[in-house]
């Protein structure tokens, strides 16, 4: 369950949604509200709040799990460049006679469009920067060990988010669930004084009536 920084009257969650009213009494809710209509209009648009929230919420969660794959996809291909560049300056630094072939060369292939792709081979010498794309038709060059350093952070700030996310939807479905309870039993309060008013009434008219004959 989503946590709660203060409790009672004017609560809210760790993002600052508020908490909805529970009617505990519902005479006295009402009473303290002037009437029932404005009550449960005062509900009604609580609920509608809530609802736009959780739309929100919603799409901005849907976005986080698109985006969380295409970050840990080019960080595990920045830890493998990383990986591959200190392999060769460790071999270089620590000669034995032992040739590898080709040891400093990546043989690969990049997207040219959706289904047409190209092979290429990258000189791990060449891989003391990489080229990421920010958004927003911007791409910027970073040395390998920050742009390492970046996307564990970017990551993480997205994984965090999207936890939040999750835990914000929970609450926010728990407030229209209590609003909806609450729109019910002020309505049903409400008919059953009518009935009541409506018998009392009832009864004074047939003490007030002549008796016949």
């Amino acid at each position: 369950m989503a946590a709660v920084t203060k409790v009672g009257e004017g609560s809210t969650n760790p993002r600052g949604i508020p908490v909805a009213p529970f009617v505990d009494n519902v005479s006295d809710y009402v009473a303290s509200r002037a009437d029932v209509e404005g009550t449960l209009r005062s509900f009604q648009e609580m609920i509608s709040k809530y609802q736009f929230m959780e739309v929100n919420t919603q799409r901005r969660s849907v976005g986080l799990r698109e985006k969380i794959p295409d970050i840990k996809k080019t960080l595990d291909m920045v830890k493998f460049l990383k990986l591959r560049r200190d392999h060769v300056n460790n071999s270089d630094n620590n000669e034995d006679g032992d040739d590898e072939d080709n040891k400093d060369v990546i043989q690969t292939h990049f997207e040219l469009n959706d289904t047409l792709y190209a092979r290429a081979k990258i000189s791990v010498q060449d891989t003391e920067e990489v080229y990421l794309w920010l958004g927003a038709n911007v791409m910027l060059a970073y040395p390998i060990d920050e742009a390492e350093t970046m996307l564990v952070d970017k990551l993480q700030a997205a994984e965090l988010s999207l936890a939040n996310c999750e835990e914000d939807l929970e609450f926010l479905r728990e407030q229209i669930t209590t609003l909806e309870v609450a729109t019910a039993r002020v309505y049903n309060w409400d008919v059953v004084q009518r009935r009541k008013e409506k018998a009392e009434g009832k009864g004074d008219d047939e003490e007030k009536g002549e008796p016949d004959g």
